[in-house]
């Protein structure tokens, strides 16, 4: 009896335990934050972001278009509280407040509800910044139960009592201000200070070396007189010491009243930092402020070979340089939001990071407001880029409320691209628009190209997903159909079936003799092509030297996924070592923009005919965390949120390896080598397929054969698998 009541005791405890979590999660989820229109924050900031690009002290906006938040909008909620409550009010802006229909008048600290069912609406106005409120009470709070509308709708008659007529009324945006200090408009960075590695003297001055590529502000410290000082920043140490062409710098000025301890409030990219003072001007040592997004690093990876564990340290960090406010390419050049280089960190980021926000914050810079007058970017295909990226968002986090919430803006900008095609159906660059693709030279990018019109018929696939999930069942058949039917004409017109590859190009109704990697890669991940097509262009394009190189991390991260897909884990694995590691070799501490080995020494460095115009920390250089994660530990969703996955390791010559894939609540943990294979995760269904030359053994659950040679093990949450299997 006691043995079963100590069970009952133990049950009830847990069940008590269970019930505070439950309890304090909900009230978690209602706890009071800063409220705003959804996107006006993202674009806010971006605006900010953008435009601290500098090049030797002259401003250097983006090419692009730039929209506003809404400077008048109407917050609203109701409440049913058991008893009277007193929110206190904080906005960005004044306001004016309605409380069932009657305004409140004067710029109140607070309000007085009483007990029962009410509406309270707060219209405020900030041109400024945007406006934004945070309200506090014990049971009325901000959060993410409010609405939100930008068209004046609300008014008062002559009674005082205010009207309405119908409002698009949409959910609130919100992020992590979770307190009436934290405002929106305040966001900044977090930092760090961090001590120089060396220094040296250099003519009248000094050479800073911070050890490896970095971002902050330069501080200064026991500062004394009066005069100027230079500083001189450089990815590399030719850069910085080259006064002349340095690409970013600063001169400042000292009156001789100034702090000891000085910081420049200019953050800047940098390894090395040349300091070149005025002999009126003394200090003691140079120093700086790390400037990051916090992040956690929940992707893990380790393995056999030391190079490739250095290639993977070097891709986190240089990922974690670039996820700032937003992800951006490169963090000296441009430090703006590219949509072709943020799809590539959304991907890496699943691997690395799981953070949703900034997926979130990204797409939303983009995207930008209606009514659409240019491409994202004015790129073509960054467009499309833009539509794939909220699908993959929605397939790695199982999020429905961001398709429902801004798929008003996925339509305006599908309607833009769609009526951009010529008579035939195919999207072909008109005045003003950007085929980008790739840098490469040679690279024809007029008339119709395949590339451009795959990636269309992939985003309207994701138009398609995405209209069923915001309830629009017409929208959703028309854009299935629409991709349908571009994929038969894109196979009708590209696809040559006496050399079976994907021509690149149709100029006046007559096709290109040219074929190139772009379409070709991109159709096997996107399962466009059948087996024996796979093969083929495996083998005629992707491993043909022949055809045109790509010499850009870009479009490699596309080329080696390629051919991940067509299980040439061997041949990446040597590619990844020889191409990353051979930038690790030329002394890389973050991955470069771009890289030809045939280049030696400052040739490195050059880039659009500048001799440091290189980005030496570019986002799209830290690919090799999604194919590790995705293609040798061999992690991937199969539906939305990972409520169902793969697992499917393949070492590619590797003796063994490890690591952890985030996913949206937990973590998939495997080891791997030639006899062993072990994994625990801690959410969703996973399938472990493995290939064996004789049946795995398994110390839980059940081995299942598929084929020949291929086996599956169901992987349940919060249970440690551990299979011994012969690897083939």
């Amino acid at each position: 009896m006691l043995n079963r009541f100590s069970i009952f005791k133990t049950l009830l405890l847990f069940v008590a335990l269970f019930c505070c979590s439950l309890s304090s999660a909900q009230e978690k989820s209602k706890e009071a934050t800063w409220i705003w229109y959804p996107g006006d924050f993202e674009v806010w900031l971006s605006n900010k972001m953008q435009v601290r690009r500098t090049e030797r002290e002259a401003v250097f906006p983006p090419l692009w278009q730039y929209y506003s938040p809404y400077a008048l909008v109407t917050f609203q909620t109701e409440v049913d509280i058991p008893e009277p409550d007193e929110a206190k009010i904080f906005s960005e802006g004044p306001f004016q407040l309605l409380l069932d229909g009657v305004q409140i008048y004067g710029q109140p600290k607070s309000i007085k509800i009483p007990a029962g069912k009410h509406k309270i609406s707060f219209k405020v106005y900030n041109q400024e910044v945007l406006p934004a409120i945070y309200i506090n009470g014990k049971y009325v709070k901000s959060n993410a139960s409010w609405k939100v509308t930008n068209e004046d709708k609300l008014w008062i008659d002559e009674t005082g009592k205010a009207q309405q007529s119908g409002t698009p009324w949409v959910p609130v945006g919100s992020w992590n201000f979770n307190s009436p200090e934290n405002k929106p408009s305040e966001f900044k960075l977090t930092t760090k200070p961090l001590s120089a590695k060396k220094t040296e003297k250099i003519g009248a001055g000094q050479l800073v070396d911070f050890g490896k590529e970095t971002f902050g502000y330069i501080k200064i410290h026991g500062l004394k007189g009066k005069g100027k000082v230079a500083l001189y920043y450089g990815e590399s140490r030719e850069e910085a010491l080259d006064s002349a062409k340095c690409e970013t710098l600063d001169h400042l000025s000292f009156d001789g009243k100034q702090s000891q301890t000085y910081t420049h409030d200019g953050s800047k990219a940098f390894r090395y930092v040349q300091v070149q003072a005025d002999a009126g001007v003394k200090y003691d040592s140079i120093s700086m402020l790390y400037e990051y997004l916090p992040l956690d690093y929940r992707g893990v990876f380790k393995s056999s070979d030391e190079q490739l564990n250095k290639i993977w340290d070097v891709s986190a960090y240089t990922m974690h340089l670039t996820s700032r406010e937003f992800f951006i390419d490169g963090i000296k050049r441009d430090r703006w939001v590219w949509s072709g280089d943020a799809y590539q960190s959304y991907l890496m980021n699943y691997y690395l990071f799981f953070d949703s926000a900034s997926v979130e914050r990204t797409l939303l810079a983009l995207r930008g407001k209606d009514p659409v007058t240019a491409h994202v970017n004015i790129i073509m295909d960054y467009s499309l880029y833009w539509f794939v990226g909220v699908y993959d968002y929605y397939l790695h986090t199982g999020d429905t409320k961001f398709i429902k919430t801004f798929y008003p803006r996925m339509k305006s900008l599908m309607d833009f691209c769609l009526e951009r095609r010529n008579k035939n159906g195919f999207l072909e660059p008109l005045e003003g628009d950007w085929v980008f693709i790739d840098w490469a030279d040679g690279l024809p990018k007029t008339g119709e190209v395949s590339f451009e019109q795959m990636l269309l018929a992939r985003s309207l696939e994701a138009m398609a997903v995405s209209a069923e999930i915001a309830g629009k069942s017409e929208d959703q058949k028309e854009y299935q159909k629409l991709g349908d039917d571009l994929k038969t004409k894109l196979f009708d017109v590209f696809w040559d079936k006496k050399e079976n590859v994907m021509k690149h190009q149709r100029i006046d109704g007559k096709i290109q003799n040219i074929v190139t990697r772009y379409a070709n890669m991109f159709g096997i991940f996107f399962n466009y092509f059948n087996e024996e097509q796979k093969q083929s262009v495996k083998n005629k394009v992707l491993l043909n030297k022949d055809v045109l190189q790509i010499t850009t991390p870009y479009m490699r991260f596309y080329e080696l996924e390629a051919l991940c897909a067509m299980g040439e884990q061997d041949y990446v694995l040597k590619e990844m070592k020889d191409y990353w590691g051979g930038m690790l070799n030329e002394g890389a501490t973050s991955f470069w923009e771009e890289y030809n080995p045939n280049k030696k020494g400052t040739e490195h460095l050059t880039m659009y005919g500048r001799p440091y115009g290189k980005s030496l920390c570019h986002a799209w250089g830290a690919s090799p965390i999604y194919l590790l994660g995705k293609y040798y530990l061999g992690v991937k969703p199969i539906k939305p949120g990972y409520s169902e996955y793969e697992i499917k390791p393949n070492l590619g010559g590797l003796k063994w390896m490890e690591g952890k894939v985030p996913t949206p609540n937990g973590e998939v943990a495997i080891y791997c080598s030639t006899k062993e294979i072990k994994v625990k995760a801690g959410e969703g269904e996973g399938k472990l397929i493995i290939e064996s030359s004789s049946k795995p053994k398994t110390n839980s659950g059940t081995i299942k054969e598929l084929t020949k040679n291929k086996y599956q093990l169901i992987v349940k949450p919060n249970v440690e698998y551990k299979v011994s299997y012969r690897a083939i």
